[in-house]
């Protein structure tokens, strides 16, 4: 009898430590919202504390947010996942984050891959292969920067850790290219005719949209594997050796992939884009000093095994 309850208490005490020391359930959204929209407009998205809202989003768009991927790192994609388009909301209580260290994949795309594979069906594994990439150098053999790169005077790596932010500044990529900064989330439309303005530039931080980047203090690591990734459609790796925060004023004439899809935003009138202006790869050159040179090496792709389409609720 007494090696009977000295057994019980001994497998009750493993089944403790093993919960204790089981990893906690992924972070999910609270309520989640998911609708059709057949509106044509534009793609949207607004952000409060506790909620995240996106209407007329592809869901490819969604999924490259959720893995931090360019577009043609998704294989295997059912084509209505470029086409069909959502509203889609998801809400949580900020403040019901489990204590300890911060999980390596932020909690919110852990929540918008929870979304996925609940509302979506999605099954999917990793892999790498090898695939054309872009390697960014600096242009000149003496290192002399171009007229629009200058390093930053401000300390962002400072301000970034106080915001809570990724050392390298800005959020997550996940946008696509040209898309600009994201609505205010007041929700009011500007006047009618307002043209269109980057307006300054932020100390640490970026904005893009139709052909213009304005950054402070951003690296060139993050402008290569965020920004000039986005643009080209293929992954860049930066080969430059530049440390350090720079400011950065890059204008080039937009191909049709880095405009955003659809119409402008209610009120706002389009910038003029020069047919006559530099390319991407030009602009480059000669306004930053750097320059692209085709390579090939290891991409991780994501593959799609199992993608369906959601109840709408």
């Amino acid at each position: 009898m007494k090696l009977f309850v000295c057994l019980a208490a001994a497998l009750s005490i493993i089944a403790l430590t093993a919960r204790a020391q089981s990893p906690p359930p992924d972070p999910r959204f609270d309520v989640v919202s998911v609708k059709r929209n057949t509106s044509g407009g534009p793609m949207l998205q607004r952000n409060t504390p506790g909620n995240i809202a996106m209407f007329n989003l592809p869901v490819r768009q969604l999924i490259r947010m959720a893995y931090q991927l360019q577009d043609f790192q998704i294989i295997g994609a059912p084509d209505w996942v470029s086409t069909d388009r959502f509203d889609i909301e998801g809400r949580f209580d900020p403040a019901a984050a489990p204590p300890g260290p911060p999980p390596q994949v932020p909690r919110m795309l852990l929540m918008m891959r929870a979304l996925l594979n609940d509302r979506f069906g999605m099954i999917a594994h990793t892999e790498t292969r090898e695939m054309p990439i872009l390697a960014l150098r600096l242009l000149r053999a003496d290192g002399r920067l171009g007229p629009q790169l200058k390093p930053s005077a401000a300390d962002c790596a400072a301000l970034n850790a106080a915001r809570g932010r990724s050392p390298a500044g800005g959020p997550p990529p996940g946008g696509r290219a040209g898309d600009g900064p994201p609505p205010d989330g007041r929700g009011a439309p500007p006047p009618p005719g307002t043209p269109f303005s980057l307006g300054e530039r932020p100390a640490c931080g970026d904005r893009m949209a139709f052909g213009q980047l304005l950054a402070g203090g951003m690296t060139i690591s993050r402008l290569a594997t965020q920004t000039l990734s986005q643009l080209t459609g293929r992954i860049v790796v930066d080969r430059t050796g530049l440390t350090g925060g720079y400011d950065i004023d890059l204008k080039w004439t937009p191909t049709p992939d880095q405009l955003p899809p659809g119409p402008p935003p209610p009120g706002v009138e389009l910038p003029p884009i020069d047919p006559t202006g530099p390319s991407l790869s030009t602009a480059l050159q000669e306004q930053l000093g750097l320059r692209l040179d085709a390579e090939r090496g290891p991409v991780e792709v994501l593959v799609i095994d199992r993608f369906q389409r959601p109840a709408e609720n």
